[in-house]
């Protein structure tokens, strides 16, 4: 009995992990990381955005004297449509601001990965399914990270 319990609780584990992974929207990029984030962060300001932050998480890694591969993550927002979220529902201060990894995969591809709003706040009560916001978020993110993608940002 105790093994089958263990057996369910890791294949719902399982279950939860590709759910996840199906919610991230993967962008190819033609540059390297740094190019790639440079662009980014340019296209996030000229959309007049704001830039919160921006993490190297391979340079985190090599101060902790570990090896991993070019990984920088963007958090960034528009506080007018980032609060209209968190008044219909004050979790969604949990996921925002936005945030996008800029990445290299193991054969030295690199993308921009960001998790999809509509999955991502889709679980908060407050925050309805077909909220104007959404789409708006989702068009942004999209916007952003093909500008940031191509060779001419």
């Amino acid at each position: 009995m105790k093994q089958l319990i263990t057996a369910a609780i890791f294949a719902l584990m399982g279950s939860m992990v590709s759910a996840n992974e199906e919610s991230v929207t993967h962008v190819e990029a033609v540059g390297d990381v740094a190019e790639t984030m440079s662009g980014l962060q340019k296209a996030v300001n000229e959309a007049g955005a704001t830039v919160f932050a921006m993490v190297d998480h391979a340079e985190g890694a090599e101060r902790a004297g570990m090896d991993l591969a070019p990984a920088q993550l963007l958090i960034f927002g528009n506080p007018k449509m980032g609060t209209q979220v968190m008044q219909d529902d004050i979790l969604a201060g949990l996921h925002l601001p936005m945030k996008v990894l800029v990445y290299e995969d193991e054969g030295g591809q690199v993308y921009l990965a960001y998790e999809d709003p509509a999955i991502m706040l889709g679980n908060l009560s407050g925050v309805a399914p077909g909220a104007t916001y959404i789409a708006e978020m989702r068009a942004a993110l999209s916007k952003l990270t093909n500008k940031a993608a191509s060779a001419d940002h």
